[in-house]
C-alpha cells in the first residue's frame, strides 16, 4: 500500500498470491522471492521494508506493478513522484511508522533537501488545498509534521560538531504558529558543521531581541506563514551587534512585505542553505 497500490490492488494480489506447499519450505525459514525487473524500482534492500514487514512481489506479477494507480482519489499530486504518492498514502492512513519509514528512507536515499523539495513539499501543498476545499484533513497535517519533525530531528543528531563561528539564530515570528522548515533547515544546516539556535514558532520581539543581544549570531532568519505576522518593524528594531549580523527572512507571509535594506529574502532551502552557510563562515 506504502509503495502506490490501492487496497483492491493489494487485496487482490494478496489472494493470488502463489504460496509454496507446507512441506516445500521448512517453517522457521523464511521465505524470500525475486522482484520483477519492471516492477517498481528499489534503492537497495532496506527500500523493500515497509512498516517493518517485507514488502516483495513475486515472479510474474510484473501486470500488478503496471497497473499500480499511485496518488490516490482524494489527496491530489499531480507531478509528484513516486515517494511523494507512496508518503501522501501514508499519511491519508494516519499511519506514522509507515510515513517515518518513507521520511528516513528518501532523507538517506536522495538527502535532506532533495525529500524537503520533492517528497515533502508536495505532499504539504496538497494537504492546505485538500483542507481549503473540504475543511478536513488538519490532523492529517499534524502528523506529517511531526514525523517530518522526528526524522529530520534524528539526521540532525546524526551530525559532526558544529565548527567555529558565530550561531545562526532561527524564529518563527510573533504569532506565527508554523516552524517546521525552520527544523528542517537547521538539520541541513548542522551537517553543514552550523551552529544553530532554534528558537521555535511565536517568539515575542523582546525574546528576539533578547536572544540576539546573548549570543551574538552571524545571522538571524525570521520565518512567517502568515502575512499578518510579517512586520518589517521587527527587523528594524533588531539590536545591533558588534560584529553585526545578517538578516534573512523566509515563507511567504514575507512576500508582498518590503524589507529594509540589509534584509535579505530566501526563497528555497538550497538558497536558504548557500547563503546561510556563506554568512556563517567565520571571516
Amino acid at each position: 500500500l506504502v509503495r502506490g497500490a490501492s487496497p483492491a490492488e493489494a487485496a487482490r494480489y494478496a489472494r493470488a498470491a502463489r504460496l509454496p506447499r507446507p512441506d516445500a519450505v521448512p517453517p522457521d525459514r523464511p521465505r524470500v522471492v525475486a522482484l520483477p525487473a519492471q516492477g517498481i524500482a528499489a534503492e537497495g534492500p532496506a527500500d523493500l521494508i515497509a512498516g517493518g514487514f517485507p514488502l516483495l512481489l513475486a515472479d510474474g506479477d510484473g501486470d500488478l506493478a503496471g497497473r499500480v494507480r499511485v496518488g490516490g482519489r482524494v489527496l491530489r499530486l499531480p507531478g509528484a513522484g513516486r515517494r511523494a504518492r507512496g508518503l501522501g498514502r501514508g499519511a491519508l492512513a494516519l499511519d506514522p511508522v509507515a510515513v517515518r519509514w518513507l521520511l528516513d528512507d528518501s532523507i538517506r536515499v536522495v538527502g535532506p533537501v532533495v525529500t524537503w523539495d520533492e517528497v515533502v513539499r508536495p505532499v504539504l501543498v496538497a494537504l492546505a488545498e485538500r483542507w481549503t476545499s473540504t475543511g478536513a484533513g488538519v490532523e492529517i497535517e499534524h502528523l506529517v509534521s511531526e514525523c517530518v519533525g522526528g526524522a529530520y530531528g534524528v539526521w540532525a543528531a546524526a551530525a559532526p560538531p558544529p565548527g567555529e563561528g558565530r550561531p545562526v539564530l532561527l524564529a518563527g515570528v510573533p504569532g506565527e504558529l508554523h516552524a517546521l522548515p525552520l527544523a528542517v533547515l537547521a538539520a541541513v544546516l548542522a551537517h553543514e558543521r552550523v551552529a544553530c539556535r532554534q528558537l521555535g514558532a511565536n517568539l515575542p520581539g523582546d525574546a528576539l531581541a533578547s536572544a540576539v543581544r546573548r549570543t551574538a549570531p552571524a545571522v538571524v532568519v525570521l520565518w512567517s506563514q502568515m502575512p499578518g505576522g510579517a512586520d518589517p518593524g521587527l527587523l528594524r528594531g533588531l539590536p545591533r551587534t558588534r560584529p553585526r549580523f545578517r538578516t534573512f527572512v523566509a515563507g511567504p507571509g514575507w512576500s508582498a512585505v518590503g524589507l529594509p535594506p540589509r534584509a535579505g529574502r530566501l526563497v528555497s532551502l538550497q538558497q536558504a542553505v548557500d547563503l546561510v552557510v556563506h554568512a556563517a563562515a567565520p571571516a
